[in-house]
């Protein structure tokens, strides 16, 4: 069993896609659907640059830039249902390797972990649900419970304010480039974890990574002081 302790730190704090589930790249499938549907021609550069974003943050830039004349809370509605009709049909979404173990471990520990996604609350739930990893989590926040988007660092300061710690407290565990750049916004210690799309994901922000969650427990043992 894993011997942790994060002090000084007093909390974690985990995004979703691409950290706990390997789901991003059905959501890149989901969006390039909708793309077509909507005649839009979007690079893989420019829809790497989105990841982390709530989908009404990037629809509002997607329209913005493509001077499309849709509301972007209309588009991102539809791409939410797609997403949520995508994965209540998905009996195997994937949990990262070694996650629940460490999970686990830091419930048992009393550690206080709270969720901050950029998802919508429905995705959330379904995928919380059918994975089983929504019992470790005293918060599970959604960008649109905060109404601003990573990288902004709300959803983040947010979380700190539920779990009663200051953001200085906290470990955030991300993987996109703006997801890290909202948790150093926020003031947080950002671990970026490298298992998902990492290669194609700028990290540099991060204050450190780890390529496995086999690690984790390691590098929270040496960041207690």
């Amino acid at each position: 069993m894993y011997q942790m302790s994060i002090e000084p730190y007093k909390a974690i704090i985990f995004d979703m896609d691409g950290v706990l589930v390997n789901t991003e790249p059905h959501h890149i499938i989901i969006e390039k659907r909708l793309f077509a549907s909507l005649g839009l021609n979007i690079s893989e550069e420019e829809h790497r640059s989105y990841l982390g974003k709530s989908s009404v943050q990037m629809w509002k830039e997607i329209i913005s830039k493509y001077n499309l004349a849709f509301a972007p809370e209309h588009i991102a509605e539809k791409n939410s249902e797609e997403i949520i009709r995508y994965f209540s049909g998905n009996d195997k979404i994937e949990i990262m390797g070694g996650i629940e173990r460490v999970l686990e471990e830091l419930f048992k520990k009393g550690i206080p972990m709270a969720l901050a996604s950029s998802s919508d609350p429905g995705t959330i739930d379904i995928i919380l649900s059918k994975t089983g990893l929504g019992k470790y989590f005293l918060h599970k926040i959604s960008c649109k419970n905060v109404g601003r988007s990573k990288p902004d660092p709300d959803i983040y300061l947010y979380a700190a304010g539920l779990l009663s710690v200051k953001p200085g407290e906290c470990i955030v565990i991300e993987d996109s480039f703006n997801g890290i750049k909202a948790a150093k916004s926020a003031g947080m210690y950002c671990i970026a974890f490298e298992g998902g799309m990492s290669d194609t994901t700028d990290q540099s922000l991060a204050d450190e990574s780890i390529a496995d969650f086999s690690l984790l427990p390691e590098l929270l043992l040496r960041l207690r002081k």
